[in-house]
């Protein structure tokens, strides 16, 4: 497996550039423009992702188009009823389909977490077809869409009970937590399965 580090060091400007950038950017202009200014101020922040990767010719990845397209979308329906809730809900509602479809792929036996752990660590064919691995993919499809379903409560709630002001910070809290905490869970879960059946797990040294 990847060295943790090198994970780190790859994530990490993702998590900046998706997360605790636009998460800036949005306050900046809430306080200075108000809530309208701070939409456009998101809106434009994605934009100009996708405008700087064409730029330079870089790839720009099917989520990130994905994202600006419901961004968009979200916006649009934020500024044509003057609704932050509406803004908000949207990506809690998201939240709720996710689990939703990760408990179903679990129950066919087409786990999505097989598809997306092989996105971010290729495994062989070989390995995936071992039926241990498949079963830890399944089981842990559970793992996850009980971690989207509470991070959809969580939000919610917040979303009834906080301001306006504070909402954005506290649900991105909640949901890198969250989201962390399954990682954990998931890779001492993955260790611990493959050592029962004969297979050791080590992860790289070097982060290069």
């Amino acid at each position: 497996m990847p060295s943790p580090l090198l994970v780190l060091r790859h994530a990490a400007p993702v998590v900046l550039e998706s997360v605790v950038v636009p998460l800036g950017a949005y306050y900046c202009a809430l306080l200075l423009l108000g809530f309208r200014g701070a939409l456009l101020g998101a809106l434009a922040w994605s934009y100009g992702l996708v405008a700087r990767r064409l730029i330079k010719r870089q790839r720009v990845s099917t989520l990130m188009l994905l994202g600006t397209a419901l961004l968009t979308m979200r916006t649009a329906i934020a500024f044509a009823t003057g609704s932050a809730f509406l803004y908000f809900i949207q990506p809690t509602a998201a939240a709720f389909l996710a689990a939703g479809l990760l408990l179903l792929s679990a129950l066919l036996g087409r786990p999505f977490t097989q598809r997306f752990t092989n996105d971010f660590c290729p495994l062989s064919p070989e390995f995936l077809a071992r039926p241990t691995t498949h079963r830890f993919f399944v089981r842990v499809s559970f793992l996850w869409a009980a971690t989207m379903l509470l991070n959809g409560v969580m939000v919610l709630l917040l979303l009834l009970l906080a301001s306006t002001n504070a909402f954005a910070i506290e649900r991105s809290a909640i949901s890198v937590t969250l989201t962390f905490t399954a990682i954990l869970l998931s890779v001492v879960w993955f260790t611990r399965t493959m050592r029962r059946d004969g297979i050791v797990v080590r992860f790289g040294t070097k982060a290069v």
